[in-house]
């Protein structure tokens, strides 16, 4: 790194001392400290994410739900998780069966649990999201939701009210044509981690595979889709 800081010189910028200084940090350090920084989040109309070590007075109608993201993806702070967040809150009704494909932290699962959904099912392929996943339902008190390590809808079996995909655009393409085996006749596919530029191309297959899209959302770069069966 060093070298190539002083061949800066070589494109006429002036790189200064160009010193490089290495130190280790322990890994605690940065899987903790972050945390100072995780405080209660209102998301919609009354969901709540509230970090375990967090104290909070909830209002009247909140949903609270209690989460440690750990090294998992999934705080509720990420647009692509609030915009998921808030199409729950909307169309998640009781008794509705949920598939959590790419469940990262376990939030959105957690979530449409305690919106009323009688059957949730989250999977992730990665070990470390599966097993955060699992305290988090366990700290919720959920006993509706069950999950499982494995390739995005490989897993599953049966069919939901609502699938919900929190992944990237080039996942969602993918699994798409499998989305429609997995979904009842006028159920939802919620999709996001969409990055705007990608929109068009997760539109175009949503249209090719037969589903109307229902409602679009736009948060800062990024997209989520609400599309019916």
């Amino acid at each position: 790194i060093s070298a190539a800081v002083k061949r800066l010189q070589s494109y006429g910028l002036n790189p200064g001392a160009a010193k490089v200084t290495v130190r280790t940090v322990r890994e605690e350090d940065w899987a903790h400290t972050w945390k100072k920084y995780y405080k209660p989040l209102k998301i919609g109309k009354h969901i709540v994410i509230k970090p375990t070590w967090e104290s909070y007075e909830g209002g009247a109608g909140d949903i609270v739900v209690e989460l440690d993201p750990g090294m998992a993806f999934g705080t509720g702070g990420h647009e692509t998780t609030s915009m998921c967040i808030e199409f729950l809150e909307e169309y998640v009704k009781k008794g509705s069966t949920v598939f959590d494909i790419g469940c990262g932290s376990g939030i959105l699962s957690i979530v449409s649990s305690k919106l009323g959904a009688s059957r949730v099912i989250a999977v992730d392929i990665d070990e470390v999201a599966v097993k955060v996943s699992r305290e988090n339902v366990k700290v919720s008190g959920a006993q509706n939701i069950e999950v499982k390590q494995g390739n995005l809808l490989d897993v599953v079996e049966g069919k939901a009210d609502i699938i919900v995909a929190n992944i990237i655009a080039d996942a969602i393409i993918s699994v798409t044509p499998q989305i429609r085996e997995y979904l009842k006749s006028g159920g939802l596919f919620i999709s996001s981690g969409i990055i705007r530029d990608r929109a068009e191309d997760v539109k175009k297959t949503l249209f090719n595979n037969k589903f109307d899209i229902v409602k679009y959302k736009e948060l800062g770069e990024w997209v989520a889709i609400a599309a019916a069966l």
